[in-house]
């Protein structure tokens, strides 16, 4: 997986995470890597947690935490993508004018998160049956947060389920939300900004706001497993 992650051109993906605050990694995981994840939702000791989203309104379906240590394949991904992702999050603060520097290593971001006393792990896999949806929302778990997540699509839409879309929104200043609606394949990882992003205007940058979510899923079943790189 690190041999993986290191050949991608990683010089497209800042294009395009400046460009439009997300992009899109396919076939990052095999089949058998998504059956793999997928076979061990029910695996009781692997999760620490479960949340059934219809009791706390956040939509419909149910997600769980996974305990540290993480699976290795898990693990060898949420450390090898943030020191990729570190520069254009890095870029991002320094445009704003955010006094933040994130480290270039995950571990020592890790440890900044357990110095401000966030040290429950916030990776997590999701599932969702017919009328399920996420509504829009942003992971920050605490006030130390890094900008940018990934999500991994477990599932091939339109043949394991219908409907099921990611949905990004993009709020403008002084202006109507922007939607945006996206369809990544088995195997894909979608980067994407956790609340914000930087955007070039006539003045210099400004700060425009982001929250994802899930469409309705029509039928079948969806997996995804979302890697947020700060503890909680």
């Amino acid at each position: 997986m690190e041999e993986k992650i290191a050949s991608i051109n990683w010089q497209n993906i800042v294009e395009e995470m400046h460009e439009n605050g997300f992009a899109i990694i396919p076939k990052l995981l095999s089949n058998d890597q998504c059956t793999e994840l997928i076979n061990g939702y029910n695996n009781s000791n692997t999760f620490k947690k479960t949340v059934v989203m219809e009791r706390y309104r956040f939509g419909l379906g149910e997600y769980k935490y996974f305990n540290y240590p993480l699976p290795n394949l898990i693990q060898s991904i949420r450390e090898s993508i943030y020191p990729k992702l570190a520069p254009i999050a890095n870029a991002w603060m320094k445009v704003l004018n955010v006094d933040m520097v994130f480290p270039e290593i995950h571990q020592e971001f890790l440890k900044q998160c357990n110095e401000n006393n966030q040290t429950k792990a916030t990776v997590l896999m999701l599932k969702y049956e017919k009328g399920g949806h996420n509504t829009l929302h942003q992971d920050l778990y605490g006030d130390l947060y890094f900008p940018i997540q990934t999500v991994l699509f477990l599932n091939e839409p339109d043949l394991d389920f219908t409907g099921g879309e990611f949905v990004l929104t993009q709020q403008n200043p002084r202006a109507q939300s922007k939607a945006i609606v996206l369809k990544p394949k088995k195997g894909d990882m979608l980067i994407f900004t956790t609340n914000f992003r930087p955007v070039k205007g006539s003045k210099g940058y400004y700060r425009v706001n982001m929250k994802h979510g899930v469409s309705e899923i029509h039928s079948g079943e969806r997996h995804i497993l979302g890697i947020i790189f700060h503890d909680a």
